[in-house]
């Protein structure tokens, strides 16, 4: 009988000890799906991107400068994802944010380029794509945070402990920087 209640009592362990650990995993690969869907929005902003500069080649010279500070932002963000420095890949994907957000200044000094219908369909892609990054940017996080209090709980800490190269990560999550957060707080709309 007590023989009987350890064996089941062993079996209960074990079988929590599995499923704790799957749990982790399934988590784990969840951060790095989410990754992956930023890095898809983050293609399909640059292609766009590149289309839109295109289409405004014709109307302005500063479309040169735009893309080369796109193309080179862009490859900063390709090398820090290669090497893993995210926070780096972050700083450069931000700063490619703020040339989306300029784009629109230059569309009220061109009247003309404003009323082309392939501008307005790009435009349009911009802010779907920002939106799209924004998402997925947040289901990143979102999945990290479950990830972390999961990981966290008072018995699968144990369980991560015994199998930290596996289960025990520090994704960082996808934010502004201090100081971007302060230019934020302290705009205000001029008219």
């Amino acid at each position: 009988m007590t023989l009987t209640i350890i064996l089941l009592l062993v079996v209960a362990l074990i079988a929590f000890i599995v499923i704790t650990y799957n749990r982790l995993i399934a988590q784990i690969e969840a951060v790095r799906n989410n990754q992956k869907q930023i890095d898809v929005q983050l293609d399909r902003r640059f292609k766009v991107f590149e289309s839109l500069i295109n289409v405004v080649k014709k109307y302005m010279d500063y479309e040169q400068t735009t893309l080369k500070d796109v193309v080179a932002l862009r490859n900063q963000a390709q090398v820090a994802k290669s090497t893993g420095n995210e926070q780096a890949r972050i700083h450069a994907e931000n700063e490619i944010s703020k040339i989306a957000g300029n784009i629109n200044v230059v569309f009220e000094q061109y009247p003309q380029l404003k009323a082309n219908e392939n501008v307005q369909q790009l435009q349009e892609e911009i802010v779907s794509t920002e939106n799209k990054l924004a998402y997925a940017k947040q289901s990143f996080n979102d999945s990290i945070e479950v990830y972390n209090a999961a990981k966290k709980s008072f018995f699968t800490t144990m369980i991560v402990s015994g199998f930290a190269s596996k289960l025990d990560f520090n994704f960082p999550y996808w934010g502004l920087t201090d100081e971007q957060i302060k230019n934020q707080e302290s705009y205000t709309v001029k008219l």
